[in-house]
């Protein structure tokens, strides 16, 4: 058997986390030959509901899972973590503007970037989940003293798995055969969808889908809101997809991503297409054989694309401007 990874999930009580940790305990995220040590964070109220959690994956008796501590105590919860995947967040609440999210949130992941500083893994890596991720992920990077900046990553899996089945659905095929679609900038209503880079079956999208207007608009727009249509549909926000994407993320940078193809994930960004250096941005990732990941470098962004990059880049530099005080 291989050595157990050690894998903290935050927020372990929640919805997101209800359908993520059952997966990762069956092997779908690592393997199934890659045993577990579950580590479980919830806030002090809600360690009821989290115990309750522990006791149905035992109940499950799965193969892989060799330990699993429920706790409030956020530097029990972070040791020798190789993976933490950040879910906890404040949501917002109704007359709640994004800066005061931005601000309540800012807090929790101050202190989790120090206490993953001080008690994680040498090889630990922090995935961001709870939202607004990318800015979220920004604030536990820059508090997460010798955690080098590579090891830092949000989720827009998510909207990269809506961008496909979208494309998918519009050509008549499976959404096995949408490949190379890459989501930049922010996990928010101004992210950009970029079908002009993705293929069908290897070829250009717009080789099967005609319809420009659809492409640039409706199309977009459905993916920057496909959240708040789910929220207006079930009345609760997407928890199983985005655990499923959670999935998607470790295991796309875990193992080598398939020859010419990208995943989508929010890195710290190093300038690659002129977006800023040192925000939280999503790019196309490419994981190599060693387990260390890359930008995509070359490919061409038109003058729409640019426009689209340009905005959501905007916002997320808003963003950092107003947590500036806790960077």
């Amino acid at each position: 058997m291989k050595t157990p990874v050690t894998i903290t999930v935050t927020g372990a009580a929640g919805q997101i986390a209800y359908s993520l940790l059952f997966r990762i305990a069956s092997g779908s995220m690592l393997g199934c030959d890659q045993p577990v040590n579950l580590r479980l964070l919830e806030i002090e109220p809600a360690m009821k509901a989290l115990n309750g959690v522990v006791m149905e994956l035992q109940d499950c008796a799965f193969p892989l899972v060799n330990d699993i501590v429920a706790t409030c105590d956020p530097d029990e919860a972070f040791k020798d973590a190789n993976w933490c995947i950040l879910v906890g967040s404040v949501p917002r609440k109704a007359g709640m503007e994004r800066k005061d999210l931005l601000s309540i949130n800012g807090k929790l992941f101050i202190g989790q970037g120090k206490s993953i500083a001080a008690n994680a893994a040498k090889d630990v890596r922090v995935f961001v989940v709870g939202n607004p991720c990318n800015t979220n992920a920004l604030i536990a990077m820059k508090n997460a003293a010798g955690v080098p900046n590579d090891r830092f990553f949000a989720m827009t899996r998510l909207d990269e798995n809506r961008a496909k089945s979208q494309l998918a659905d519009k050509a008549g095929v499976h959404v096995s055969r949408v490949t190379n679609m890459a989501i930049w900038g922010n996990h928010s209503a101004t992210q950009y969808p970029d079908w002009t880079n993705a293929k069908i079956d290897g070829k250009p999208v717009t080789d099967l889908i005609s319809d420009m207007d659809w492409l640039k608009g409706e199309f977009i727009t459905t993916v920057q809101q496909r959240g708040a249509a789910i929220i207006a549909a079930r009345g609760l926000s997407s928890a199983a997809s985005a655990a499923n994407a959670a999935v998607d993320t470790v295991r796309s940078l875990s193992f080598p991503t398939p020859e010419g193809d990208w995943h989508s994930v929010a890195v710290c960004s190093d300038g690659s297409y002129g977006i800023e250096a040192g925000i939280i941005c999503s790019f196309p990732i490419r994981t190599k054989e060693d387990g260390s990941w890359e930008i995509v470098q070359g490919l061409p962004i038109d003058a729409f694309s640019r426009e689209k990059i340009d905005a959501t880049v905007n916002e997320l530099l808003e963003e950092k401007a107003a947590v500036s005080d806790i960077l």
